[in-house]
């Protein structure tokens, strides 16, 4: 046999034993005579869910879990929903064997000792199986899935409640089912977090924090209406049908969905609250349908000892000045339950610690205190700071109208507020005096400053007294030879004017030298300000270590030039309200966007730091990512991720390209654009109103995907707000409501009339601008309305669809359309029943339009007409004029 042959031989063999361990079983059960390892998975019967061995993330374990098929979420990484083995993994998944043992279901390791087991006493069960549903049960002899099971999983639940699962107690057997949150997103044993069903008979869900304190409730359940009485996203639900029962031997909640074939999990994350996901069947994506606590930081002990929670920061916990993450790993996959700990010992500690200097109090503004506070009788602030001072144990202290409050040990539960929030208090933390940077650290500049005007003044003078005395003496000597040596220098009272001049000039100089230390040490707190609001100039993308407050890189302009080509026209992808739009290569040839503020541009520093500090603190995966930004040299520019397919309009209005949109990827990007604005309006942790929601500022990746982009014109809205008022009118006519354009009244139906113009032009591939160029009084949407109307709906969809396209999915997104752009806002929907609606598969069961708003022109002037033509408002509400040629 020749080398070659060997070699095929080999690979061969190599092959067969790549496809033997690759092999699923394709099948939902596993019998006695049969096992699962290595690769091979359990599918249930109509391939929804998979059970096998699976490590999360880059760790090195390996479980027993369950995870919906690649063929129905289209995640990269599986979504587990079930684990067996939580507290003890496996390190090799070949070696290791799941089967039937002495009539349980049993997890072997490498070392064939059984690690997980169903633990029946005594048991017949021949068959494990797969359900669609998610619960793998245990079953005698072959079994069906109606066999009532010796064992399932539903009673034993992970971190996720599936639909048909139970969440309770039972008296009898002292049975609870309970969710519990993973340590991390790479480690599935059990952490903090976890849901259970009120033990005290309140039929109400509490969240504890670690099975002992309690932070969170349902509140009541309401079995008329089916909703508990603190979830108020519960009355908006379609989906899920929750039920409640209980008597003397076990209580417990259940829910299903009124749609079966539809796909929900409600899961305890790492997070510490509970969230509610739906699968969007378009996109193979999750849907966060609602969570609980709905603000991150009333999650308990969320950021650990001496870590601060910030709702408007990019990052939930931040360490405290002075303190670091005592593991640093575990912070950077969020999980923050260690805490942070000192830099540097404190004085009272270890005196040489501290080289001989007594600890120091920093002053943290606007902070929700921490629990556990102590108080005590002072008549000062200052008397209160010498108590602390002197008790080492004393970690901080606060002095308000109540008096003198003190805490010792660590500080849980810090909350950073907004410095309008009226219940912010000053907290000062004391620190060792090391981590104090005071004028000192700049002596050697002063001193040299000061000294060197000292001996400047004296030296200065003295040339100029030397100057006087020798030009006195060449005077003198002038006048003895003319009109008997009479002394001409008495008529030269320019001698003393001189004096006098060089001692003012001197003494300007001192001041000057003076006021400009002055002025340097004052343009030094306004670096140190700067630096405190936007970071050090220095960095570059992969420098995430170096952040501002918004925790986002800051890169130096000379990055961002090389990046550009010096901003070449070759690099340029366009321009913008806000300016040029430029796309540059950074280091490890990481492609971005870069937008650079123009000089001539409308917008200017406030849209600037509105845009930097609203996309920092939002993270939803059809929101343009902001990378860092740029504040130099009298420059502001923003760097974000690249999107290599541009903006919507370029597909959608452009007869070359628009071929690349069929009707998927349109119902795709209706229903992305969707979630994004349902994000910033309900979801995250700032409600924001867009006011610019636009096919130009929809941005696609190269996967179609849309993500909402151009947030300079954003405004920010309390949780319970539910409009406003402005006097500076900023967006797209065209895309403006009625209430907004005319009065300045604004709310999130803004937004949701934007998103309707915004779907007629997605579905009709016609600019609403186009319509105001002609003489039909018209717009986009009456120009739809008018041909539904006439019983001609299917001529709204663009032609290059309308044999291709859902007709019915396509219908009803014209419909939604209508509803959306109604003139009264109260007729328009919220945008999470903009969302169900687009789900819905009945089109009958959508309410009756009215007609859109903006359909005719009523008269010359009517608003948005005109994009051309500036609107020019008056304040009586009574009228709206607009100029116009005679």
């Amino acid at each position: 046999m020749d080398a070659k042959t060997k070699q095929r031989l080999v690979l061969s063999v190599l092959f067969f034993c790549y496809l033997k361990t690759h092999v699923s079983l394709a099948v939902d059960s596993i019998t006695a005579s049969q096992s699962l390892s290595g690769y091979q998975t359990l599918a249930s019967a109509a391939g929804i869910l998979e059970l096998g061995f699976f490590n999360p993330g880059y760790s090195s374990n390996f479980y027993i879990g369950m995870w919906y098929s690649g063929q129905v979420v289209s995640d990269s990484q599986k979504t587990i929903v079930w684990v067996a083995n939580r507290e003890k993994p496996v390190s090799d998944r070949f070696s290791s064997v799941l089967r039937i043992s002495d009539g349980n279901l049993v997890l072997f390791n490498e070392s064939k000792t059984p690690i997980w087991s169903t633990n029946l006493t005594s048991s017949s069960a021949t068959t494990a199986r797969l359900l669609d549903s998610g619960n793998l049960v245990l079953i005698s002899g072959s079994g069906n899935s109606t066999s009532e099971p010796l064992w399932q999983s539903f009673d034993h639940p992970a971190h996720t409640w599936l639909p048909g699962g139970r969440i309770g107690f039972n008296a009898v057997t002292k049975q609870t089912q309970i969710l519990t949150s993973w340590k991390s997103s790479e480690d599935p044993a059990p952490g903090l977090f976890s849901l259970e069903l009120d033990p005290n008979g309140s039929n109400a869900y509490l969240i504890l924090w670690n099975r002992s304190i309690q932070y969170w409730t349902s509140g009541s359940w309401d079995a008329k209406s089916k909703t508990f009485r603190l979830v108020p996203e519960m009355r908006l639900n379609y989906i899920y049908n929750f039920s409640y029962f209980t008597n003397e031997t076990e209580s417990y909640f259940t829910y299903s969905l009124y749609d079966p074939s539809r796909i929900s999990r409600f899961v305890m994350f790492t997070s510490g609250q509970i969230r509610q996901h739906t699968l969007l069947e378009t996109s193979g994506q999750w849907n966060l349908f609602w969570s609980q606590p709905r603000k991150q930081c009333e999650v308990y002990h969320l950021c650990g000892a001496f870590g601060s929670c910030n709702e408007v920061s990019n990052l939930a916990c931040n360490c405290l000045n002075g303190f670091e993450p005592k593991l640093k790993r575990d912070w950077d996959l969020k999980d923050y339950s260690g805490g942070c700990s000192r830099k540097t010992r404190l004085y009272c500690e270890n005196a040489t610690s501290a080289n001989g200097k007594p600890d120091r109090f920093l002053e943290l503004p606007s902070m929700s205190l921490p629990v556990n506070k102590q108080s005590v009788e002072v008549g000062s602030i200052a008397e209160c700071e010498l108590f602390c001072l002197r008790n080492c144990s004393c970690t901080a202290y606060a002095y308000d109208r109540s008096g003198c409050s003190v805490w010792k040990g660590e500080l849980l539960d810090l909350q950073q507020l907004a410095s309008s929030d009226d219940q912010g208090r000053t907290l000062y933390i004391k620190l060792a005096a090391s981590e104090f940077k005071s004028w000192k650290s700049n002596k050697g500049l002063i001193v040299g400053v000061v000294a060197g005007s000292t001996a400047f003044v004296p030296v200065l003078l003295g040339l100029i007294v030397f100057a006087i005395l020798r030009r006195r003496k060449r005077v003198k000597g002038l006048g003895k030879a003319v009109e008997g040596g009479k002394d001409r220098a008495d008529k030269h009272p320019s001698d003393k004017r001189t004096l006098v001049i060089a001692l003012v000039s001197a003494t300007a100089g001192l001041l000057t030298m003076v006021s400009g230390y002055f002025l340097w040490k004052k343009s030094s707190g306004k670096r140190r300000e700067h630096r405190r609001k936007y970071g050090e100039t220095k960095g570059n993308v992969g420098a995430a270590s170096r952040k501002n407050n918004t925790e986002l890189p800051l890169f130096r302009l000379r990055s961002i030039v090389a990046a550009t080509n010096n901003f070449s026209e070759a690099n340029k992808l366009g321009v913008g309200g806000f300016g040029p739009v430029y796309k540059g290569i950074l280091i490890e040839n990481e492609e971005v966007a870069i937008k650079r503020l123009s000089k001539k541009s409308g917008q200017g520093h406030e849209e600037f730091m509105n845009e930097l500090n609203l996309i920092a603190k939002l993270q939803h995966t059809n929101l343009v990512r902001l990378l860092g930004c740029c504040v130099e040299d009298e420059e502001m520019i923003l760097i974000y991720e690249y999107m290599p397919n541009r903006s919507l309009d370029r597909f959608l209005f452009d007869s070359s390209e628009k071929t690349k949109l069929d009707w998927g990827a349109r119902f795709r990007i209706i229903e992305g654009v969707a979630q994004g604005v349902l994000y910033i309006h309900k979801y995250s942790r700032l409600k924001i109103i867009h006011r610019d929601l636009k096919a130009s500022n929809v941005l696609l990746d190269g996967k179609m995907k849309p993500k909402i982009s151009d947030f300079g014109m954003a405004k920010i809205f309390g949780m319970d707000q539910t409009e406003a008022n402005t006097n500076r009118v900023v967006g797209t006519y065209g895309y403006m409501s009625p209430e907004y354009a005319l009065y300045g009244h604004f709310s999130e139906k803004l937004d949701l009339f934007s998103f309707g113009v915004l779907l007629l032009e997605i579905v009709s591939g016609k600019r609403n601008s186009a319509f105001h160029r002609f003489e039909d009084p018209l717009t986009l949407a009456g120009w739809a309305w008018k041909l539904w109307n006439e019983g001609r709906g299917i001529e709204v969809i663009d032609e290059l669809l309308r044999e291709t396209c859902q007709r019915d999915e396509a219908l009803r997104c014209i419909h939604v359309g209508f509803l959306c752009v109604q003139e009264a806002p109260a007729d328009r929907p919220t945008m999470s029943s903009v969302i169900r609606m687009l789900q819905s598969n009945e089109a009958t069961s959508l309410p009756p339009s009215k007609e859109p708003a903006f359909s005719i022109h009523r008269g010359a002037g009517a608003v948005g007409c005109s994009p051309q033509t500036p609107a020019s408002f008056s304040n009586n509400e009574l009228t709206v004029s607009l100029p116009g040629g005679r």
